[in-house]
């Protein structure tokens, strides 16, 4: 699939079918292009087993990395071989991977008992809209961690804070209905339904954050996400090392992505954004290796990174 952007305009909404709903990808006033990376799948790691996944369904590139984990896994089913970038898509040169099969392909690295990782933790209320938009997404990729966990009443919980965090940014109106819609689905165990309200409210927070030329705000509520999703990842993989489960990490140029769009935020000087700023450079070294393969020092070493941000994001200064 290819789609141009006109040059100078902001890229709108760009659905991606592979049983995601609606996949934002761009909203940077710059050309771009989407295609399929299944003709370079041979570039890199042909032996690799599973795919390139960060938790990620709504990767909005200078919006998305999805708050989180938007996670389609019920109608997903899991090959007995992943190639690693099968399943991804590639923006500006930038691997977007895409998550359907996330939860299928940690499992296979061993049971994962997803009750250990979620977080009763939902954060304080924040006043400056940056912290909110990254505590928005850490939470939003909590609610999928518990609808996988099947926590009713985590889900529900999450459901009422993602509201009010919504608020806290402007946005509230527009994630009402799907909040609302969380808790019912979550009451009558239906977590498909659960997971489609979390993806419905991704992508209203974010068409009304762009409405309102929020977009760095948005970018935030994206890499909030995807430092969780990161630490969760992390997490899993380390308690069940392979090789292959550790080349879910190497995503260098997503990670390089966020490290330019957080230097473009120069007037969110705040401490939790320095050090996020800080992290990624650290983080750089352990996962762009080009050809070799991760090792499990790495990936503790980044588990442990994630989880000091994502501490820091979701506990007052």
């Amino acid at each position: 699939m290819k789609v141009a952007m006109p040059p100078g305009q902001q890229c709108s909404s760009i659905k991606v079918s592979q049983n995601v709903l609606c996949s934002d990808l761009c909203t940077a006033a710059v050309p771009v292009k989407v295609r399929s990376i299944k003709s370079r799948i041979r570039s890199r790691n042909q032996q690799s087993k599973l795919p390139m996944i960060p938790f990620i369904r709504h990767l909005k590139l200078s919006v998305g990395a999805l708050c989180g984990l938007a996670l389609c896994v019920n109608g997903a089913q899991v090959p007995q071989h992943i190639n690693i970038k099968q399943l991804s898509t590639t923006v500006e040169d930038v691997v977007v991977p895409l998550p359907n099969e996330i939860f299928g392909a940690l499992n296979k690295l061993g049971a994962v008992n997803w009750k250990e990782h979620v977080r009763s933790d939902k954060g304080p209320n924040f006043t400056e809209r940056p912290r909110i938009a990254l505590l928005l997404g850490t939470v939003i990729a909590d609610g999928f961690i518990a609808v996988q966990a099947e926590d009713a009443a985590a889900v529900k919980d999450i459901g009422q804070r993602v509201m009010t965090l919504a608020k806290g940014i402007g946005v509230g109106n527009s994630i009402t209905p799907h909040a609302k819609a969380i808790v019912d689905a979550a009451d009558k165990r239906k977590w498909e339904n659960v997971r489609q309200e979390l993806d419905r409210t991704q992508n209203s927070v974010q068409q009304a954050m762009n409405e309102v030329h929020d977009e760095k705000l948005s970018q935030l509520v994206s890499l909030g996400g995807w430092l969780r999703g990161t630490e969760v990842l992390t997490s899993v993989v380390k308690e069940h090392f392979s090789a292959d489960g550790a080349e879910l990490l190497h995503q260098p140029d997503l990670l390089s992505y966020f490290q330019t769009r957080l230097q473009a935020m120069p007037e969110f000087n705040l401490p939790i954004i320095r050090q996020i700023h800080d992290a990624l450079v650290e983080v750089k070294p352990l996962i762009d290796v080009g050809d070799r393969r991760i090792p499990a020092e790495s990936v503790k070493k980044v588990n442990e990174i994630t989880t000091r941000l994502g501490h820091g994001i979701v506990t007052r200064d």
